[in-house]
């Protein structure tokens, strides 16, 4: 099954659209979407899209640029997001020291707390990281016992090598298609039954659909260059990232 394993379909990019979005989806062969609740907002939005379609499911997190919106009330709303069947992950939550839209210690102290929350669940954690590798994986090493997904990855050795000893996902975007990348070796490295894709719709499309707006419906196109990539057959490739997905957020996933 073809997994688009983090999607934004709460984005205002398909607020005219959002349904069309995700049957093109369906109608493209991929079998569920993960849609990404990085905000009350967009985890509503993914809760009424999974409440109607069995082939969506949700995750639930604060963002690391809204970190400092952070509070005792959003702890208690993120254990009760948790609690919810159709919110398979926390996430997306981390670290963002490029943007650094949120203080760094606030940043810091919002992604143990949620990480936390995701343990005491049982679910695992979608992970932003972004000019903060030996910072995210120093958190991932203080909560051993919660899986993790390294969203878009696109981070050097210190992230990828202690995400892959702890045995996390690594999940890779649309950018394995861009002529910038240059990180072949970790989609190499990445364990068979650690390896995931997704596009982050509606941002980094794929080629030939850069520029455009992104769908979950491109996440083949991911499928196939990561297949590339490791000198293996696309449809062992979605055979093995299906089967990943549904191991890392649950029974949840499934085609419906």
């Amino acid at each position: 099954m073809l997994v688009d394993t983090h999607c934004h379909l709460g984005d205002a990019a398909f607020a005219a659209d959002r349904n069309a979005v995700a049957a093109r989806a369906f109608g493209a062969g991929v079998g569920h979407l993960v849609v990404v609740g990085e905000s009350r907002a967009s985890t509503e939005l993914g809760l009424a899209l999974a409440t109607a379609d069995l082939r969506i499911s949700t995750t639930a997190g604060v963002h690391p640029h809204d970190a400092r919106t952070w509070t005792e009330e959003s702890a208690a709303w993120l254990s009760e997001q948790l609690a919810d069947p159709r919110v398979v992950a926390c996430g997306e939550i981390g670290l963002d020291y490029h943007y650094d839209h949120s203080p760094r210690d606030t940043q810091r102290v919002v992604f143990e707390r949620q990480m936390a929350l995701a343990g005491a669940a049982g679910k695992p954690v979608v992970i932003h990281a972004r000019d903060a590798d030996a910072d995210v994986a120093a958190v991932l090493r203080a909560f051993p016992g919660v899986s993790g997904i390294l969203h878009s990855f696109s981070s050097g050795a210190t992230l990828f090598d202690a995400g892959v000893a702890l045995g996390h996902y690594v999940s890779f975007s649309g950018m394995v298609t861009f002529r910038s990348w240059t990180l072949d070796e970790a989609v190499r490295a990445t364990p068979t039954d650690r390896l995931l894709v997704e596009t982050d719709a509606p941002y980094l499309a794929p080629v030939p659909h850069r520029g455009h707006r992104n769908e979950p419906a491109f996440v083949r196109l991911v499928a196939a260059r990561v297949a590339a990539i490791r000198g293996d057959d696309v449809a062992r490739i979605i055979s093995a990232t299906g089967a990943n997905a549904r191991r890392v957020f649950g029974a949840r996933v499934v085609a419906a």
